[in-house]
């Protein structure tokens, strides 16, 4: 082949470094930006934190917290999302924080309608605590502060064992998991435990197996009751055995021990069948496993990372409804002027060259993070103006919304508006909420009219909660109500809906 040089004319786009970051910090976290902000902050000597505005550039307090300084700050004023508003709502603390509550009985969870947490869990314990009345603040409502096995070490401290049975419940201390269950059988970790004291003084496999069953008995003895179960039927059973014997409680520990799986069915006919027991004892034996706590573990959860810090705060004022950023998320950050002015005096002489860079590079990412909660604000405030009736009403007032809707009005792309929706959390006076859960598709009406997924599920809800537990609702039942009130919806659609809500199918939340 003979060479030759040819010239082609060709158009392509290019993403400048500075677009690509602006891009990337508008899908992170409040969390991940944090971490991003302190990673510019140790690579990047011209950017440093602004000790003025305050001690630290990224404050991260409680929900509670927030809406309190967004509220001083801004002194009643703000930009209106709507009109003729209500007066200034008293915001409480329990319309920001809730108690984590979990029915092992069907595995329901204290979501929202959509599958995405309202509020944070900031505390959790055996028995829960209703949210209606609470006024702790948000100190109160974090978790523990001491983890399970820190708890577990101080009772063994004040125990009087051999240094052998000492050293052996220390080890399956350490082998707990979250929930306090020892997740490893026995076997494996007297194996793990053996490879250990290669260098001590050899043990037969056999004595450190009884050595660490010895020491499961203590472990069991032990606060919480039922740590150191490894099913959930041995945990219920050991806080069962520490009730009054009673005929109740030996059914109990008969069904939890063999029946577990009949219990969580509601089948009373075969539960009455096999344990000889009357309908009333089998009743009472029931609210007895229910009493138990089937994670022994929780109370102790560290929860208090888990918390969701809200990006913008929506209030009610006399007004209307006013959006505005959390000052306590944004980072407090300024260019370094003494190095700056270093830099601009060295221009035209033999300065380092990449200087320059630097400073242009802080400039930047100053420029972007600003962009980036303007662009929340601006799709925070096109989402309250669309969606007025949720603030006033509820869920069940939610309109259809989509992606494309906000783009348009906004004249962004639908992929931004899906950046700037995501890990992002906007505070109500119905709760904490991610951007994407005021979007929904849309249901035919008989009127004509759409209504919005979102607003469907919390019908379902409603419906649900207000059955009679003696005869639950079914899924066909559910879908011909909601076609009574002009909602057409189809029965697998409504299993979608109600599988989503963490609701339980009608034959097991019927009362036993």
């Amino acid at each position: 082949m003979k060479p030759s040089l040819q010239v082609r004319l060709s158009q392509h786009l290019a993403l400048t470094p500075q677009l690509q970051q602006s891009i990337r910090l508008l899908q992170l976290s409040t969390l991940e930006l944090h971490q991003e902000v302190e990673q510019m902050l140790e690579q990047n000597p011209f950017l440093e934190a602004d000790d003025e505005a305050g001690a630290t550039p990224f404050d991260t307090p409680t929900e509670r917290q927030a809406v309190d300084r967004v509220a001083e700050r801004e002194g009643g004023e703000g930009t209106d999302a709507g009109d003729g508003g209500e007066a200034v709502a008293e915001i409480r603390a329990e319309e920001f924080g809730s108690t984590e509550r979990e029915d092992w009985e069907n595995g329901t969870e204290g979501d929202d309608f959509d599958g995405i947490r309202e509020t944070p869990s900031l505390n959790s314990g055996s028995g829960g605590s209703d949210a209606e009345g609470d006024e702790m603040d948000g100190q109160d409502r974090r978790g523990s502060s001491q983890s399970l096995q820190d708890h577990l070490r101080d009772q063994l401290m004040g125990m009087r064992l051999a240094d052998e049975d000492r050293a052996a419940l220390w080890v399956l201390i350490e082998s707990l998991d979250g929930d306090g269950y020892l997740a490893d059988p026995l076997e494996e970790i007297a194996e793990r435990l053996a490879e250990m004291l290669v260098d001590a003084e050899p043990a037969e496999p056999d004595v450190l197996l009884d050595r660490l069953r010895c020491a499961l008995r203590w472990l069991q003895s032990m606060e919480p009751l039922g740590v150191g179960a490894r099913s959930l039927s041995e945990c219920l059973a050991l806080q069962l055995r520490q009730r009054p014997k009673t005929p109740a409680r030996q059914v109990a520990l008969r069904i939890s021990e063999q029946y577990l799986e009949l219990l969580a069915r509601r089948d009373m006919r075969r539960l009455t069948a096999l344990t000889g027991a009357s309908e009333d004892l089998v009743r009472e034996a029931h609210e007895l496993i229910k009493a138990c706590e089937p994670k022994p573990g929780r109370p102790f959860a560290q929860t208090e990372s888990n918390a969701l810090i809200p990006d913008v705060i929506v209030r009610k004022t006399g007004r209307g409804l006013v959006v505005v950023l959390n000052p306590d998320v944004m980072p407090k950050l300024r260019i370094n002027d003494l190095y700056a002015q270093a830099v601009r005096g060295t221009r035209g002489s033999n300065g380092q060259p990449g200087l320059g860079a630097r400073l242009q590079e802080a400039r930047w990412f100053m420029k972007n993070i600003q962009q980036r909660f303007d662009t929340i604000l601006r799709v925070s405030k096109a989402i309250v103006e669309r969606q007025k009736s949720f603030f006033s009403h509820g869920a069940i007032a939610m309109k259809p919304l989509v992606l494309r809707e906000i783009a348009d009005e906004l004249g962004l792309h639908e992929s931004t508006i899906s950046r700037v929706t995501t890990a992002k959390y906007m505070a109500t006076l119905h709760g904490t909420f991610e951007l994407k859960y005021f979007f929904g598709s849309s249901l035919n009406t008989d009127a004509g009219g759409n209504a919005s997924s979102t607003a469907v599920r919390a019908l379902i809800q409603q419906l649900v909660s207000a059955e009679d537990v003696n005869k639950p609702l079914s899924d066909s039942q559910l879908s011909e109500m909601l076609e009574e009130q002009g909602i057409q919806v189809a029965r697998r659609t409504v299993a979608k809906y109600r599988e989503a809500l963490k609701i339980a199918p009608a034959s097991l939340r019927r009362r036993m």
